[in-house]
């Protein structure tokens, strides 16, 4: 399985028992927390677009797969990766593996774009984030 862009971080994490639906596997919406935890780890070591920032990041599109029933107990590796950036925004893939075997059981994507928070209004992405994205 491959993912575009550059890979920027890589963070693991367990499935709780909660996490998992009436069919008895993760529910959907426990992948895009896995993302946006990746996301937000990945941002904050780069010290960049922190809550008390005046700018900072927005999603506008994100969108999963989900290859593989996950089920407790496990734990995931989220890779996060950096693809094509623009003026404004910036596209991050995500794969989700399993931590012991390594086996695919998601993937996603998010498109970022950077926010002014007090103008309402998206504004230039930072050159470190820039700088991350795939060429």
């Amino acid at each position: 399985m491959s993912v575009p862009g550059n890979l920027v971080s890589t963070i693991t994490m367990p499935l709780r028992w909660g996490d998992m639906d009436a069919y008895g596997h993760a529910n959907n919406t426990v992948y895009f927390r896995f993302f946006e935890e990746a996301r937000i780890n990945w941002l904050a070591s780069l010290n960049v677009g922190g809550p008390e920032e005046p700018t900072g990041p927005v999603i506008i599109k994100t969108s999963a797969t989900f290859l593989k029933e996950l089920t407790h107990p496990a734990s995931v590796i989220v890779q996060t990766f950096a693809d094509k950036a623009g003026n404004t925004s910036l596209d991050t893939y995500h794969l989700v593996t399993d931590a012991e075997s390594g086996e695919v059981y998601g993937e996603g994507y998010a498109k970022i774009v950077w926010f002014d928070r007090q103008a309402r209004t998206s504004t230039a992405l930072p050159e470190t984030l820039k700088a991350l994205a795939a060429r």
